[in-house]
């Protein structure tokens, strides 16, 4: 490995390492989607509206709009949601008694 790569990764490495202790990170972009697919989260958890509902602390009127595009969600159950899609069970495990 040149000189020039290992500077690159060692930089990336000091970026990643003060973003995940929430420093400041210059030019780091997060990309949030405009729209996810409610329904499909929520089916990929396999619980009922009303149980999906409580485990991401929305009502369930919220919930039915969202997942039948009479609303969308936005700023922080955009990012939960997100996150979601991603792996479905990350409220279960972070939000659990024995974590």
């Amino acid at each position: 490995m040149n000189k020039k790569d290992f500077d690159g990764l060692m930089r990336g490495l000091k970026e990643a390492r003060a973003h995940a202790q929430g420093k400041p990170t210059p030019g780091l972009k997060i990309h949030v989607r405009r729209r996810v697919d409610v329904a499909a989260i929520r089916a990929r958890t396999e619980l009922s509206q009303e149980a999906f509902a409580r485990r991401i602390g929305v009502s369930v009127g919220t919930l039915r709009n969202w997942e039948q595009g009479r609303r969308k969600p936005e700023g922080p159950a955009m990012i939960l949601l997100s996150l979601l899609e991603r792996d479905p069970g990350i409220v279960e495990r972070t939000l659990s008694k024995a974590a």
